[in-house]
């Protein structure tokens, strides 16, 4: 019991010295936090220069709106939500956006063995990656983050099928993306 009162007051003096905006503070949040936010970051980003600069500015508006911050709720899980917001904040200010009708998405499955079992990490983030950035943000807020398509129309500004075309899109191009890997490694074995 005293272990989980000790946490508590950590957080909240940590909390505290935010507010102040006393650099200690700021730098062992971000410290803290950095691997799994860079993670998020890194899935909606072209590049991991974008998703630097995507994890500066939510941990910005970390600093800026820690006051809002209510202790007793999950610190880690505020923080994920302004980083999450922060990149979709992004997608809205860069992307044209472009409307695609969900009667041109075609599902294709062929029934072959799962290829992402023996993909690494960084393999499956390169893939996500290399899509477009409104596949990519549609992808990561559906798969990832669990958002329903209304959620996401909302966030992004588009319709409902749209986001559901994109989806459906961008899983079309990561099994051509893995196909075309898995080829490339069978004609290096031979």
């Amino acid at each position: 019991m005293d272990f989980a009162l000790n946490l508590e007051r950590a957080e909240h003096n940590l909390v505290a010295a935010l507010a102040r905006q006393e650099r200690w503070a700021q730098q062992k949040l971000y410290e803290e936090h950095y691997g799994k936010m860079m993670g998020i970051c890194l899935r909606y980003a072209g590049s991991r220069d974008e998703a630097l600069d995507l994890l500066h500015e939510g941990f910005i508006k970390v600093f800026q709106n820690i006051g809002r911050y209510r202790p007793g709720t999950s610190l880690p899980a505020w923080i994920r939500t302004i980083i999450v917001n922060t990149c979709i904040d992004y997608y809205r200010k860069t992307i044209r956006r472009r409307t695609d009708d969900l009667n041109d998405a075609h599902y294709l499955s062929d029934g072959a063995p799962d290829v992402l079992s023996n993909l690494t990490e960084q393999e499956i983030l390169a893939a996500v990656q290399e899509l477009s950035p409104a596949y990519r943000a549609v992808f990561n807020l559906y798969v990832v983050e669990g958002y329903s398509h209304k959620e996401i129309g909302d966030a992004l500004q588009i319709t409902e099928s749209t986001s559901r075309s994109n989806l459906v899109k961008a899983r079309l191009k990561l099994q051509e993306y893995f196909a075309a890997r898995r080829m490339e490694f069978e004609k290096g074995e031979e």
